[in-house]
């Protein structure tokens, strides 16, 4: 309804924004750069952050950046996952039907990777989503997993990616062992008062806006309230721009955006 007010062609503060128009702060961008060389090296690496901080724009950006004709990326997501789930989802991706054992299964998800790698000459690169949410046997076998031909090489690159709590997790003395075979480990921040502002003209940008739309003082009040969270930016600047397009009002200052946070958000 607003988009037509603000004679914007697509909608700015939604989660499918094509991957090349999202908003990628240098910190980011250096995180990104880091992954593609884990992905090379077959390395495992850990991304953590709280929510908002852009752990699913970090997953969409390096699926995206990664070549297909070089690398094979599997991706999942299963707040229950355990080994068995784990090996049946990736053989499934890679076109096969897993043995009901886990055992079986894992000899069988290695074969397929010898022959990726050996004759297509191709890298997978597996990353698994709210990996906070995984217990302590299935991070086990994810040691296990990796320990190929004597610990002499990684079968594959292996991101994980989940809230801070993963971390703090992994820090305790009964994950010694796997912490000690990440390779690579990304903390993701909140943006910061900079940082926000050109978040919200970049989205404004992608959908179509020739003029500004916010005021300093309403992104001033945008970032008190979010935290530099990108998903409550998202909320607050969408209700804002209802707001805006109902009140009939071009430019949406600080106190339309406070009217907005008490009247809908707290």
């Amino acid at each position: 309804m607003f988009e037509s007010f603000y004679g914007l062609r697509h909608t700015p503060f939604t989660r499918d924004i094509p991957t090349e128009e999202l908003y990628i702060p240098v910190m980011l961008e250096e995180t990104l750069e880091r992954l593609e060389y884990a992905a090379q090296r077959q390395w495992f690496a850990v991304v953590t952050g709280d929510c908002g901080t852009g752990k699913t724009t970090t997953i969409r950006r390096i699926t995206a950046a990664l070549s297909a004709a070089k690398y094979k990326v599997l991706y999942l997501s299963d707040s229950k996952l355990t080994p068995r789930h784990f090996y049946k989802g990736l053989l499934e991706q890679l076109g096969c039907e897993a043995k009901f054992y886990r055992g079986d299964a894992k000899r069988q998800l290695h074969r397929e990777i010898e022959l990726m790698r050996g004759i297509h000459h191709v890298k997978p690169c597996v990353i698994v989503d709210e990996a906070h949410l995984l217990d302590r046997e299935m991070l086990e076998e994810v040691r296990f997993l990796l320990n190929v031909k004597m610990d002499s090489e990684s079968p594959m690159a292996l991101i994980l990616v989940g809230q801070s709590e993963l971390w703090d997790r992994l820090r305790m003395q009964t994950y010694t062992a796997i912490r000690q075979r990440i390779d690579l480990q990304c903390k993701l921040q909140h943006y910061d008062r900079s940082q926000t502002g050109e978040y919200i003209a970049r989205h404004l940008t992608y959908a179509g806006s020739e003029h500004d739309v916010f005021s300093d003082g309403a992104m001033d009040v945008i970032y008190q309230f979010s935290g530099g969270s990108a998903r409550l930016i998202n909320k607050v600047c969408t209700n804002c721009l209802i707001y805006g397009a109902i009140n009939k009002r071009r430019i949406i200052d600080d106190h339309m955006v406070r009217l907005v946070i008490q009247g809908e958000l707290e």
